[in-house]
């Protein structure tokens, strides 16, 4: 891998929602996008060569999931996570967002609640609200430039018997933070002790800077294991979002099937390609995660150090996780309307509206580092002159 995660790719023309989609959502094709959370790197040799052994084959029937798929999903977090999964706790979703989508369909009642910890990925709204279900915000707390969960805060609100799950963001999109163990059992034990069931999105968790730790949640007990959902994917750590293939696990057997029966309703089947490169992306891609992370750490201090050196107008949200940064634009004085309208049109350069990850995220925006180091340059350099402009 290496140096050749600097050679930009063209993936323009090829049905790319991050770069042929800019004209729809932004009225110009003119901006660099740094935006939609995919990377511009190839996906591992060994992802690539399988596929393509796969594809000569030439037959693309109904699929069985075989066992050598649930083995590399077992052993990939035993060695990444010490997390020792059984393989009867494992079931299948398209993708994250469709996991979320079922888990509230099967645990839920259309006007129950559901926690969300704000500002977060703007889909949780969404499957909430388009499953007859009330969003409840438990906000994050911006102290000393990191985010904090709110105890007191979401004890009060837990309390109320209408909340029936809480959805966890970890690592959290779109502020980076990486939970410790300290906060996840604080979080449990307030579930555990007002019924709420955990439904945690750890799709990001592989990719974590090296003075981070990311723990599974359903890893710290066997209360907090029985009393949550798990949903995770290759898509973000070896872009693969495009073969639409997540892991599901589920220790409590009850939930599992009830899942599952609610999964059975909605007809959802496994995709050939997915179930072989997430099989291929954990058995061969340790090596590529490796200087993958290496490469985004360096991105992630070019950026820092840009910034506070050109731009202090703007200040970094270091993540610990992930690669996407949350930039605290407040200072530049502008609603978010005006913010947006700024960054396009001005900058040239697609970010997402912090306002879209809910109230709590207007004023900041959030950029993808997960690029060559020249689009990066480019991006930050358009972003530098935009403000300078300002004076």
């Amino acid at each position: 891998m290496g140096s050749n995660l600097d050679n930009v790719l063209d993936r323009r023309g090829t049905s790319c929602l991050k770069w042929d989609s800019l004209k729809p959502f932004y009225g110009r094709d003119d901006v660099l996008p740094m935006w939609v959370a995919d990377m511009d790197f190839k996906a591992p040799p060994a992802v690539i060569e399988a596929l393509s052994q796969r594809v000569q084959h030439g037959v693309f029937g109904y699929t069985a999931q075989p066992d050598s798929y649930d083995d590399a999903v077992i052993s990939w977090f035993d060695r990444r996570f010490n997390w020792r999964i059984q393989k009867e706790w494992l079931s299948f979703s398209p993708g994250v967002v469709t996991g979320l989508t079922i888990s509230i369909r099967a645990f839920t009642h259309p006007g129950d609640k559901v926690i969300i910890q704000t500002p977060v990925y703007y889909p949780f709204y969404q499957v909430i609200k388009d499953n007859g279900c009330q969003v409840v915000e438990n906000p994050l707390k911006l102290e000393h430039n990191r985010y904090l969960m709110d105890f007191e805060d979401l004890k009060k609100k837990a309390k109320d018997p209408e909340v029936k799950l809480l959805i966890l963001c970890s690592p959290h999109n779109p502020v980076g933070r990486v939970w410790t163990k300290a906060e996840l059992q604080e979080l449990g034990d307030i579930c555990i002790n007002n019924d709420v069931m955990v439904v945690s999105d750890e799709i990001h968790c592989d990719v974590i800077y090296r003075d981070a730790k990311h723990i599974p949640f359903a890893s710290i007990s066997e209360k907090f294991a029985a009393n949550s959902i798990t949903t995770i994917a290759t898509s973000k750590t070896f872009n693969l979002a495009g073969l639409k293939n997540s892991i599901i696990i589920i220790p409590n057997k009850k939930i599992l099937s009830e899942f599952d029966n609610m999964s059975a309703k909605h007809r959802v089947g496994m995709n050939v390609f997915g179930m072989l490169a997430t099989e291929m992306a954990y058995t061969e891609g340790e090596e590529y995660l490796e200087q993958l992370i290496d490469y985004l750490s360096d991105n992630l201090n070019y950026l820092t150090d840009f910034i506070k050196q050109n731009i202090p107008g703007i200040k970094v949200i270091k993540p610990e996780g992930t690669y996407l940064v949350w930039l605290d634009c407040r200072e530049l004085g502008m609603d978010r309307h005006q913010l947006d309208s700024f960054f396009i049109n001005e900058a040239k350069v697609a970010l997402n509206s912090g306002y879209g990850f809910g109230l709590a995220g207007a004023g900041f925006m959030r950029i993808n580092i997960a690029c060559p180091k020249p689009i990066l340059q480019e991006g930050l350099t358009r972003i530098k002159n935009a403000v300078d402009s300002l004076v």
